[in-house]
């Protein structure tokens, strides 16, 4: 595997910031977090595209977690080589963020982690009704849309509202419709890397970490996530309400505070440079 097999797409410079989309989408969908380097200058943020998802190719064998996070792993490496930068995952990016941060060790300053996979299928711990937490008129709203895209919508949006659809149809749907289904069908079924990444790590990571999860994710939950903190002792965690999957998008402004807290943590410790 080499760094050819991972697009992406790079802003600013500095210290490297690496920020890892979810299963089914593209960098797109972390987007969002943009403006809050808008004063914070310093960093280069790297928004790759796993294999299998918006404009890289998916991978030539068969696709499963295990296999991502080692191409993700050969282009950090072709990348990035030997400098410090933190990483950032939303969704099954945070698992690849958790299994960076266990890798790569003290040469990652920090992660933010948000609504991160750390389990899957019936070992999921979820809202027992997620609920909607603001509605319009559900025929008028989504009638335009695909009914693949108004399940998705559903399932990953706490808000119905025209706003979170012109958010969702901007920085989600874009992704979703350029995914591998083939690549896609193949890590569902392999969708959990073999072991926590936490449990091989030598020792707790010392650098700054943000968890952040919603009241209303019903795809991966908010409870399981909170077993993070016993491995990450300078791990600061923000449970959201009225957010489903998506928090960056569907209540950026919020989630742009937390996150811009976690990076000026960071530039009071080791980074930027």
């Amino acid at each position: 595997m080499n760094d050819s097999a991972i697009r992406h797409v790079e802003f600013g410079a500095g210290t490297p910031i690496v920020l890892i989309h979810g299963y089914t989408l593209d960098h797109r969908v972390l987007l969002p977090l943009e403006p809050a380097f808008a004063d914070r200058p310093g960093w280069r943020r790297l928004y790759p595209d796993l294999p299998g998802h918006g404009t890289s190719p998916r991978l030539p064998g068969r696709t499963s977690a295990t296999a991502l996070a080692d191409a993700l792993f050969a282009w950090l490496d072709a990348e990035l080589g030997g400098r410090p930068f933190a990483v950032v995952g939303q969704s099954f990016g945070g698992q690849l963020a958790r299994a960076v941060t266990a890798r790569y060790g003290e040469q990652v300053l920090g992660s933010a982690l948000l609504v991160p996979v750390v389990r899957w299928g019936a070992d999921r711990t979820l809202p027992e009704a997620p609920g909607v937490t603001a509605a319009e008129d559900g025929d008028e709203l989504l009638g335009g849309l695909p009914a693949e895209d108004r399940v998705l919508f559903g399932a990953v949006m706490a808000r119905h509202t025209r706003g979170s659809l012109d958010l969702f149809e901007r920085y989600v749907l874009p992704g979703w419709r350029a995914h591998d289904r083939t690549a896609a069908a193949e890590l569902e079924a392999d969708f959990l890397l073999p072991h926590w990444p936490e449990h091989r790590a030598p020792r707790p990571h010392p650098g700054r970490h943000l968890l952040l999860t919603t009241r209303q994710d019903a795809l991966v939950g908010w409870r399981d996530q909170l077993a993070l903190l016993d491995h990450y002792p300078r791990m600061a965690a923000t449970v959201l309400d009225g957010a489903g999957h998506n928090p960056q998008v569907e209540c950026a402004e919020t989630v742009r505070g937390v996150f811009g807290s976690w990076l000026d943590d960071l530039a009071g410790g080791s980074g930027p440079r």
